[in-house]
C-alpha cells in the first residue's frame, strides 16, 4: 500500500515530499494514488479527468487491464536478465514494430532521451564508418525537445533548458522549425544528420507544413546525411497513426520511441534500417536495463490493444471533435490567439501565461498542462470519449469567460 492509501491527508505527503526530495519539478498540490481510464484520484479520495495521460504517455488509459494482467503474467515468469541471454518479449516486441513502420532493426533501452542518446550516437558512427572523415555535427530545430541527458539536451533546441550546464556536447546546430531553406544553409561538410520531431510537442504543439519532412528526406538524400525523427511524444497512436511520420508518407532513416510504448512501464526505443544498424556491434551501445521482459511484454500488449481494439479511429475521432470544441472557444474569447493539432495532441496558444488556466481546471477536477509558457497543452488516454471531452470544454468555457 502506498504512503497516499495509509491516512496521510494529502497536504501532510507534500510536506514530507519536499523533505526528501530533490526539488526539480514544480509540482501541483494533489497527491495521486490512483487510475483507471481517463481518471485518476488522489489521497484525499478526490476525482480527476486526465488530460495530461503522464505526458502522453498513458495512452491506453490508466491501468488497462491487458497492461495489468501482462504484467502481473511476466512477473512470476522473469522480471529481468542481462541482454547477455536472448530474451522472448524482446524479440516479440521488436518483431512488431518492424513489421508496422519503416524498420528493420531495433535497439530497447528504458526513456526517450536514451533513445535520442542512442540515436545521436549511430547517426555518428554510421556516416564515419560510410563516409569517413569528421562528419559529426547534427542540425536540430529550434524549440525542439529531445530530453536532458547531457547529448539529448545538447541536441534541444531551447537555450533556458541550457542555461547553467554548459558547456554543452559540441556538434549541434538549431535552425528555425518547418524551414527547409534553414536546414539547406546550415548543412556542411561536417553534418551526418538532421534531428526533428515530426510535431513538435513540448515546443508548444508545432505541426509542420505538408511537404517539410518530404523536402527533409529528399534534402537528406542528396547530401548523403541521415534523418532521424523523435516520436517519443507523438508516436503510438498519439496522432491517429501509429506514428506521425505515417500522415506525412515520409519515413526516416532513424526513429526514436518511449512514453506511450509501454503506457507508463519505462521503456525506449531506436528503430532504424538493417543498412544503418550495421554501424552497431557488439560494445558499440548498451542499456542493462534496456529491453526487460517486463517492460517489452507490455510493450506488446500495447501494440496490439492499439492497432486492434478501434483506439486509433477513436483518437482520428476525439480529436477532431475536441479541436472543433477548442476552435468554437476561440472564436468566442480574443486571447485565444490559435489553436492546433493532429489526434489528440492538441495547443491552445494564449496571449497570457496558462499558468493560472492550469491551476483553475485542477481545482474543477481536470489535470491539464502548459508548454512554452501560454500554450495549453492536451495529451489524453486515446481512449477519451466525447462526454469528458465535452465536460472540459464546459469547464474550460466557465474559466475563460471569468476573465
Amino acid at each position: 500500500m502506498g504512503r497516499g492509501e495509509r491516512g496521510l491527508k494529502g497536504e501532510e505527503l507534500i510536506q514530507e515530499e519536499t523533505n526528501f526530495l530533490l526539488n526539480t519539478y514544480a509540482r501541483h498540490p494533489i497527491f495521486l494514488v490512483r487510475g483507471q481510464g481517463a481518471k485518476v484520484w488522489d489521497s484525499n479520495g478526490r476525482e480527476y479527468l486526465d488530460f495530461v495521460g503522464g505526458i502522453a504517455v498513458c495512452n491506453l488509459g490508466h491501468c488497462h487491464p491487458r497492461v495489468v494482467q501482462a504484467l502481473e503474467e511476466q512477473a512470476r515468469r522473469l522480471i529481468h536478465c542481462s541482454n547477455l541471454y536472448y530474451i522472448g518479449p524482446q524479440l516479440d516486441l521488436a518483431q512488431r514494430l518492424c513489421e508496422h513502420s519503416f524498420g528493420e532493426k531495433v535497439f530497447f533501452c528504458n526513456s526517450g532521451a536514451e533513445a535520442n542518446e542512442a540515436a545521436i550516437k549511430l547517426a555518428r558512427k554510421y556516416t564515419k564508418e560510410q563516409y569517413g572523415g569528421k562528419k559529426y555535427k547534427i542540425i536540430t530545430m529550434e524549440d525542439s525537445f529531445h530530453g536532458r541527458t547531457m547529448g539529448a539536451l545538447s541536441a534541444t533546441g531551447q537555450q533556458k533548458l541550457h542555461k547553467g550546464f554548459e558547456p554543452l556536447l559540441p556538434g549541434f546546430k538549431y535552425v528555425p522549425f518547418d524551414d527547409i531553406e534553414a536546414v539547406k544553409e546550415a548543412i556542411g561538410p561536417q553534418t551526418c544528420a538532421v534531428m526533428v520531431e515530426p510535431i513538435q510537442g513540448e515546443g508548444g504543439v508545432n505541426l509542420p507544413s505538408p511537404d517539410y519532412l518530404k523536402g527533409l528526406r529528399e534534402l537528406c538524400d542528396q547530401k548523403k546525411i541521415l534523418l532521424i525523427y523523435d516520436e517519443v511524444q507523438v508516436g503510438m497512436g498519439r496522432t491517429g497513426k501509429l506514428f506521425a511520420y505515417q500522415h506525412y508518407d515520409t519515413p526516416p532513416h532513424i526513429m526514436t520511441l518511449a512514453k506511450s510504448l509501454g503506457n507508463g512501464v519505462p521503456i525506449g526505443a531506436v528503430v532504424t534500417t538493417e543498412e544503418v544498424a550495421q554501424a552497431f556491434s557488439p560494445g558499440s551501445h548498451a542499456s542493462t536495463f534496456g529491453g526487460n521482459p517486463m517492460a517489452t511484454r507490455v510493450g506488446c500488449v500495447v501494440l496490439d490493444t492499439l492497432l486492434g481494439d478501434g483506439i486509433l479511429e477513436n483518437c482520428q475521432q476525439m480529436g477532431e471533435y475536441f479541436l472543433r470544441g477548442l476552435l468554437a472557444l476561440k472564436e468566442r474569447y480574443a486571447f485565444i490567439k490559435d489553436v492546433r493539432g493532429k489526434g489528440l495532441i492538441i495547443g491552445v496558444e494564449l496571449e497570457f501565461e496558462g499558468k493560472e488556466i492550469v491551476g483553475r481546471c485542477l481545482e474543477k477536477g481536470f489535470l491539464i498542462n502548459c508548454t512554452m509558457d501560454r500554450v495549453l497543452r492536451f495529451v489524453p488516454p486515446l481512449i477519451i470519449t466525447r462526454n469528458e471531452i465535452d465536460l472540459l470544454l464546459a469547464a474550460l468555457e466557465e474559466i475563460f469567460s471569468e476573465r
